[in-house]
């Protein structure tokens, strides 16, 4: 078993980086339990509403290159602490602000905006901080460390839940989010940097050797996309499920995550990326397939419980995106290039995400989630047919 001290380098400041993840991961957990609930039950947001709202709740992904473009001459250290610092003001403004769709959609992009800046920035400290070779342990400590912190925060969902009516719940939820959200931003302060700018680094960073890694972030962000958006919606408008049922699940959910991450970050060190990349379609067609269809054959409270298991099944196979990144490493020229890569990803991935967020909604209220599924089923099976076409360091 790998120690802490042997993954990570001496003179980083991992431990610090480590502790902040948790409590963000408790923050978001709190946040995500009730969203989805709150927006459906408090707000009164329909399944085209959802699609619009999420529209711009991804936007800030879609623009994240041009806004770290600004940041440049920041260092990563400094770029994660304002990241979280931005969350704060958007979870804030979601505790302050009537609720508006107008303004809780406004509230929610500011929110995402802090958060999506973060999103880059950890995935480029977990490398950056790790010893040569173990890349992908460090990611998968990362995201275990994240899924641990949000199941505490949907435990406690569950709990306020059962003790508090769900408007002084949603309310308490939130601002108990933003008190651990503001203990993180207190944590970040013993980040290390050099202080060095950037001043070589590209503002835009678009490289030929990097196409695929682009392509696969595409087809990667619209697949996600569905699950991630319309995933618990089906089960609160379709299914009729309560906040309580839905952070039970997610709690599940992350608990999962939390036990396998470490498992799948070894797994891409020893097999590789790529046929972790390639390996997840089959059981994402069969979940899809129960997702979009379970209720054509079973009974309505049978079929909801085989989508919450399918739901477990999408969130453990999603964790095969940290693949991505460790292929990212392997073919980059210094850190740097890991860094500006992983975020020109990211905006990549946003940009048909956000288009999935504004139709998939459409597409529900129209067709049916039979199609919303079915689409996303497809969408994974070409990421994977493409991801066999990459080339490992060994071909190399």
């Amino acid at each position: 078993m790998h120690k802490l001290k042997d993954i990570y380098k001496n003179d980083s400041s991992y431990k610090a980086f480590l502790l902040s993840l948790l409590c963000v991961g408790v923050s978001y957990g709190l946040y995500k339990g009730i969203l989805d609930n709150y927006l459906a039950q408090v707000v009164k947001m329909g399944e085209f509403d959802r699609g619009v709202t999420e529209f711009f709740r991804e936007l800030p992904g879609f623009l994240l290159i041009f806004i770290l473009a600004f940041l440049v001459e920041v260092s990563v250290e400094n770029t994660y602490k304002l990241g979280a610092f931005i969350m704060l003001i958007g979870l804030a403004l979601i505790a302050a602000l009537p609720p508006s769709k107008v303004l809780v959609i406004i509230a929610i992009c500011v929110y995402s905006t802090g958060e999506h800046i973060q999103l880059g920035m950890k995935n480029t400290l977990s490398i950056n901080y790790a010893n040569k070779g173990c890349g992908g342990i460090s990611m998968g400590i990362q995201n275990a460390i994240s899924n641990f912190g949000n199941i505490g925060g949907y435990i406690i969902v569950a709990i306020i839940f059962a003790l508090l009516s769900s408007i002084t719940a949603f309310k308490t939820i939130f601002i108990t989010s933003l008190i651990i959200l503001l203990l993180s931003c207190v944590i970040n302060q013993a980040l290390k940097s050099d202080g060095k700018a950037r001043k070589n680094s590209s503002r835009f960073y678009f490289r030929k050797k990097f196409s695929k890694y682009y392509m696969l972030e595409i087809f990667y962000g619209a697949r996600k996309q569905i699950f991630f958006t319309f995933g618990p919606y089906v089960l609160i408008l379709f299914y009729k499920a309560d906040a309580s049922v839905i952070s039970m699940l997610f709690a599940i959910s992350a608990i999962c995550c939390f036990f396998l991450s470490p498992i799948v970050g070894k797994l891409i060190d020893k097999i590789g990326y790529k046929i972790v990349m390639v390996s997840d379609t089959l059981i994402l067609i069969v979940v899809c397939f129960f997702y979009g269809f379970a209720h054509h054959f079973l009974p309505m409270n049978i079929a909801f419980i085989v989508c919450c298991i399918n739901y477990l099944l999408d969130s453990v196979i999603s964790l095969a995106s940290m693949a991505s990144n460790v292929y990212v490493q392997d073919i980059s020229d210094n850190e740097e290039e890991v860094r500006a890569t992983i975020t020109t990803g990211i905006s990549v991935n946003h940009l048909i995400s956000i288009l999935i967020a504004l139709f998939g909604g459409w597409i529900w209220q129209v067709t049916g989630i039979e199609t919303l599924f079915s689409l996303s089923a497809i969408l994974g099976l070409i990421n994977s047919i493409y991801a066999a076409t990459i080339k490992t360091s060994k071909a190399r």
